[in-house]
């Protein structure tokens, strides 16, 4: 439990996009985000989750069970405890990471360091062009041309037209194409030989989690991603014989706690990790790039949908992503 007695503060933003992000599943104009910041008095910690309906959240479901939580935070505790008395999911990323942040503030050190692992640096992210018409996303790519890596949003029909118009319009880019759920086993099979041509590098999360089985002993020429297939440790185990690689978020693991114990099962395992967030600000992001330098591959690139990132945050130049200035999230700074 932790040594000083420690308040925690519940609020919610809506954070403008710059433009719709569409997926297989539908498309928003914001990035709905609730916040957990713990404070003792003297140092004070911060946490940013965003709800998914696929998993059965909403702003206002995770902002109930932060408040419900109030009592146990101010009676002392941790994040460490707080990983047995709050199921994973977004509510508990916002509040494992507002203690990450807290305890690295407390201890005047970074997050690495209370973690055990190698300090943040900068990464290759992904950057996610929308679901659109071939035409439209052909374009986008175009003008994304010089970034080393590129995912693309898909759905079914008119798949492959996608995936060429993308190619050609940004030959030397390598390419994850992610469906989120949304093809058949007959689309992901008439989609092998075009995967191959285009020198597709990755496929994320082609089939609906409950047809995993389908993915069994399947030869394919790109290596498949399970993203909405894993959540925890515990789902790596079960998926580890259908995917080559998992996609470590925090909003599914339950926080940083959680997405490093994914990262460690995934590698025991000989699965690869790619590092994935949610469409959100830097304050999301920040401890996600803790989990993206044990990653092989990151698509961390949710601020970038915003109007307006927060202040000092984590920023992109050349498809490479830099870390927040110091002091934003998981090291010691100025004082509140």
């Amino acid at each position: 439990m932790a040594p000083h007695p420690q308040r925690l503060t519940v609020t919610r933003r809506a954070w403008p996009l710059a433009q719709p992000f569409a997926i297989s599943r539908g498309s928003r104009t914001t990035a709905e985000v609730v916040i957990a910041e713990v404070s003792d008095g003297e140092f004070r910690g911060r946490g940013e989750c965003v709800p998914y309906p696929r998993y059965g959240e909403s702003v206002e479901s995770v902002a109930a069970q932060l408040e419900a939580i109030k009592g146990a935070v101010f009676s002392g505790l941790d994040r460490h405890e707080l990983q047995r008395v709050m199921p994973p999911g977004a509510a508990r990323n916002a509040l494992d990471c507002a203690f990450w942040d807290l305890d690295a503030k407390r201890d005047n050190c970074r997050a690495a360091d209370l973690a055990g692992i190698a300090a943040m640096r900068p990464v290759v992210t992904a950057y996610t062009l929308s679901l659109d018409t071939p035409e439209r996303m052909g374009k986008a790519a175009a003008s994304q041309r010089q970034r080393p890596l590129l995912k693309l949003k898909l759905s079914g029909d008119g798949d492959i037209e996608r995936v060429q118009a993308v190619r050609e319009a940004a030959p030397a880019a390598r390419l994850i194409v992610d469906p989120n759920e949304g093809w058949t086993l007959a689309i992901l099979q008439a989609m092998a030989s075009p995967i191959a041509r285009l020198n597709v590098a990755m496929v994320e999360q082609p089939l609906p989690s409950e047809a995993d089985a389908d993915l069994l002993g399947l030869d394919y020429p790109a290596p498949i991603c399970a993203d909405e297939s894993a959540h925890t440790a515990d789902d790596v185990e079960r998926i580890a014989d259908r995917y080559q690689l998992v996609n470590v978020k925090l909003d599914k693991a339950g926080g940083l706690t959680g997405a490093l114990a994914m990262v460690e099962r995934a590698h025991a395992l000989g699965l690869g990790v790619l590092a994935g967030c949610m469409v959100c600000s830097s304050l999301a992001i920040a401890p996600a790039m803790w989990v993206g330098a044990l990653a092989d591959a990151c698509d961390l690139d949710g601020p970038w949908w915003l109007t307006q990132d927060r202040a000092g945050g984590a920023r992109i130049d050349r498809g490479v992503l830099y870390p927040p200035q110091s002091g934003f999230w998981g090291e010691s700074g100025p004082r509140p």
